[in-house]
This record gives structure tokens, sequence and C-alpha cells, in this order.
């Protein structure tokens, strides 16, 4: 089956809501057969033999030119590299005879940070925020320039989470204040790195679901330290400068303690309620980031004599506005506005985690990835963070989903390494089960997104193990893009100035002709050049109409 461009554009271009697509029918061949059919009529299948074989001989390079290898019918087909694959396992293996134990993992997921807010990605002091630590790491480590996540927040961290996207574990947009969450059906990461003999500790915000079966202790975190929502909910309504209109009137204070939200920090450890702790105020706000931070360095201290290997997945109250820097940091970044600070605050954090791994001596046994759940949020502008790409928070322009990707493992990771492969932060999730030595392989009734990027992660030169990366607008599928090109069919528009979202979404188009961006030669995404490249539409409406066919099998929590 071969769509003509017109009958693409007609067909599956508009960016239409999934409940349009089911229609449809699933194209009777797979993605690997999909790929080597691009154009014209059906390989032989004694050619198409000879070519899977010869293509296991050759390593492919080219990302666009790479056919990929379905694991199992519900699972992202993957890219193949032997050589580094075989590589890799070597070294895991080494070390491992080496410490005697399973390597540690550390997330670090900052709240909004922009793409171009860390010095290595053209911020850092230049943007008047001096970002050395994480800079460091990214130099002597593995600086990952395409690095995904989704439009928003609670999106992106249960797809941390679960490895599936949005559409699948249900979670299409920012959960509201006291809302439930959609965990409690889903296997997380942290249940399986627990079940394969890790200490799993969350520390920081969650923003997973307020509801008791979606809470972090009761989905395979064995503590939590940490706060349910997201900080503005605590805040917002304080601030007579943000909100008087709520903050001056006590009818409307009392008005919003009405709504069912936890607005503590709060402790929780496996198998027992929940605890509150300390109210979130103004004050307390401003001395988040610190608490978590001294409570994952007592963690790290805590765990240099235990026999287990560690899951400790830290996220930032900062950068999510409204920014209330801790007193030791407010006026200390070169630009003195509160992000600024707060971003400072976050760099000297890392620093001190890299450093209690250094004191403990378990800094060689642990890989650290630091990144961002989403772009950054241009509302509060001047006070936000900054992207050199088109749109922010809420878009799938570039800007809203590109976020910063730096991994780093000393001894492990080569350092100096920079990378444009594909890296979807749901990719977390098998890699981190890869490392625990876990071969995962999801129940029959759901579809895992996931890809293990170990190998791309820690062999010399290593490649992206991903071809694709799915952009979706909550139920409306966006873009896809496959080496340096991006197809669109769906965007929020970002042409117009609105004094609320300055470079935000505004207004969602479906676009009647789709749209292909260069992002090396258009990296700002103003400049479609479907027209001129009609060649090329199949190289796009075949794993396109793959990756839909899949939620016709697997259908979404949607």
């Amino acid at each position: 089956m071969k769509l003509s461009r017109r009958d693409f554009v007609k067909g599956v271009g508009a960016g239409t809501a999934l409940t349009g697509l089911g229609g449809i029918a699933r194209p009777e061949r797979t993605e690997a057969k999909a790929e080597t059919k691009l154009t014209g009529a059906p390989m032989p299948r004694e050619m198409e033999a000879a070519l899977l074989a010869r293509l296991q001989t050759t390593e492919v390079t080219d990302p666009l030119a790479a056919h990929t290898v379905q694991i199992a019918p519900n699972m992202e087909p993957v890219i193949q590299h032997a050589d580094q694959t075989a590589a890799t396992r070597q070294k895991l293996a080494d070390l491992e005879k080496k410490t005697g134990k399973k390597p540690n993992i550390l997330i670090f997921l900052m709240d909004n940070a922009g793409y171009g807010d860390l010095g290595i990605n053209g911020g850092g002091l230049l943007s008047g925020a001096p970002t050395p630590n994480m800079d460091r790491l990214g130099r002597e480590g593995l600086h990952l320039l395409s690095t995904y996540s989704q439009p928003s927040c609670t999106p992106s961290r249960c797809s941390l989470l679960t490895g599936r996207l949005p559409m699948r574990h249900g979670q299409l947009r920012p959960s509201f204040a006291g809302e439930p969450g959609g965990l409690g059906d889903e296997i997380t990461v942290a249940e399986l790195m627990s079940e394969a003999g890790y200490v799993t500790q969350a520390v920081g915000k969650w923003h997973c679901g307020e509801n008791e079966e979606s809470q972090p202790h009761n989905v395979g975190f064995d503590d939590f330290y940490g706060f349910l929502g997201w900080s503005g909910l605590y805040t917002d309504w304080q601030d007579e400068n943000f909100a008087p209109e709520f903050a001056l009137s006590p009818e409307r204070q009392a008005l919003v303690k009405e709504v069912p939200f936890n607005d503590h920090i709060v402790h929780g450890v496996k198998g027992e309620a929940i605890e509150n702790l300390e109210q979130i105020t103004i004050e307390l706000s401003a001395e988040l980031d610190e608490k978590f931070a001294i409570y994952s360095e007592d963690f790290i201290k805590k765990m240099a004599d235990n026999d287990k290997p560690f899951f400790l997945y830290h996220c930032s109250r900062g950068l999510h506005v409204k920014n209330y820097p801790n007193p030791k940091y407010k006026g200390k970044s070169p630009a003195k506005y509160p992000y600024k600070d707060c971003l400072v605050e976050l760099d000297d954090i890392v620093g001190r985690l890299v450093k209690a791994l250094e004191d403990t001596d378990q800094i060689e046994n642990t890989l650290i990835f630091i990144t961002s759940d989403n772009g950054p949020m241009i509302e509060p502008w001047p006070d936000a963070g900054w992207s050199p790409f088109r749109g922010a928070i809420a878009t799938t322009w570039e800007g809203g989903m590109r976020v910063p990707g730096i991994a780093y493992w000393k001894g492990m990771i080569t350092p100096g390494r920079q990378s444009d492969g594909l890296f979807d932060l749901h990719d977390l999730f098998l890699t981190s089960l890869a490392l625990a030595g876990v071969e995962y392989r999801p129940p029959e009734d759901r579809y895992l997104d996931s890809i293990d990027q170990t190998s791309f992660l820690l062999a010399d030169g290593g490649l992206s193990n991903r071809k694709y990366v799915y952009y979706w607008l909550q139920d409306v599928f966006s873009a896809l893009r496959v080496a340096e090109y991006k197809f669109m069919m769906a965007g929020m528009s970002d042409d117009a100035w609105d004094v609320v979202n300055p470079g935000g979404g505004t207004t969602l188009e479906n676009y009647k002709n789709a749209r292909l961006y260069n992002l090396y030669l258009d990296p700002k995404e103003r400049y479609s050049y479907y027209g001129r490249q009609t060649f090329m539409d199949n190289l796009f409406n075949d794993p396109w109409m793959a990756h839909k066919a899949t939620y016709q099998q697997y259908p979404s929590k949607k």
C-alpha cells in the first residue's frame, strides 16, 4: 500500500485527534518491512532477505537510512548496533565484577528549564546565570543535543516513569489541584527497579497525581520526600504581587482552601500512609530546593554502606513560576532575576550531589542524567527561561519539547562526547532497567514506547538506538522527527504576539498541507519545504501509519 502525496495530505495530514483516525485500516506490512519498501512495488522476499543479511554485517551510521528491528509486537522498533551493544555489555560486566553490584542511577529533573539555560547549550553566563557544574558534567560526559520531553510536566513525568507516551498512560496535560493521576494501573520503572533489588528514592516535585493510588511510595518508590502537585499551586494565591485579588481577600483565601489539594511537604514510605510535614508558604517555597538537596545528599551518604544499588529520582521545585529564590541565592546571579537566581541554586545542588557521590566513593558506579520536564514557560517573561528554538511549554515546536540532556558517568562515558542522536525521556525507563540487568517485556495488553539506550550512552562513539520521536499535543498527533527532518501536521500558532503567553502556544492549527522542516538548516522551524521534497513522502508516511496502528491494536486510555 503506497499513498500518493495527494492522498497523504488529504487523508492523514490534517493533524486529526486520535478519535478521528480509527477508521483507517492498519497497514498490512510491519514497520520493519515498511522501511525496506519506501517507494514503488513490494520488494521480493529473497531480495529483502539479502538486504537484511547485508545490513547485519554493515554498520549504518545515518539514522535516516538505518533500518529498525521490532523486538516484540508491542514495543517500539529499534536501530540495532551490534558492535556497540557487545562492547557495552562487556564494559558493564567488568564494572560489576569490580564493584560487586549493579550501578546506581541518579536522574536530576528540573522544572521548566529552557534548552538554552545551560552554559553548554549557549546560555549560562551569557544569559545571566552561570551553570558551571552542569556544564562540567556535559563536557566530561555525553552532551546530548536532541533530548525530548513531552510538551508539559505531568505528561513528561508519567512517560519517564512508565516508558509510555501520554496517549497510552492517559495523562495528557498537567494535573490540576487535587486531581487524581493515572499511575495506579501502570507499571513504573521504580516498581521494576525495586523488584530488581534497588533502593528507590523520589525527592521533590511529583505532579503525577495526588490520589493514593498514584502517590510515589505506592507506585514503586521505597521513600518519597517532596510535594504532590506543583509549587505555584501553593503560593500564587498567597502572593499579593502575583494575584492581589486573592491574596488581599479573606473570603477568596477561604475559598481556595476549600479546594481538596495537599499543600504540605509530605513524606511517604512504601506500605504506609502519607505523612504531612510542613505547610508550604511563600517563605517555605524559597527553601524547598535546599531541603530536597539535603535529603538527597543524606540518601547518597546513607547508601554508601548498603549492599544494594540505588535509583534516585530528584526533581527540583525551581524553575517553575513563580520563583522565590532562597535568601542565600537572592540576587546572586548576574541577571538578578528570581528565575536566574534559582537556576544558579540548582546548578550548585548538582555540584553538591556529585560531591556526595565522590566523597562516598560511589561516583564511578553512578550514572547521572540531567534534564528538564519540558521547555521554558514564557508567561512570566522577563523572569523566565530561554530556548534558542521556536515556541515554549505546551507546544510541539522544538522550544517546547527539546530539552537539556547530559549523561555523566566517570570512567564509563568517554569525556567530551557530543551527539545529535535522538533521546526521548521515556527511554530512561528501559535504559535504567537494562543497567539493572532486567530484560523487560511489557504485558501483552499494552504498548511500550521506551527504547534501551544503554549502548548509545556508554559505547565510545555510540549511536542512538531510536529512529523516531513522536510529538503529541494532548490527543492530536502533531509531528514526527527522523534524523534532521521534522514532519509536522498540526501545531500551536505563535505568530501573533500575546501579552499573556509571548512566544508560547495560543491557537491549535491543523495544517491543510503538511510541513517539513530541516532542523539543521532551520532550527527555528520557519521555512517548510514540503512541496519541494515530495520524494520523501513515505519516509514520514510509513512510520506515522505504523505508529498510528499501534493505538488500534493497543487502545489508549484517552
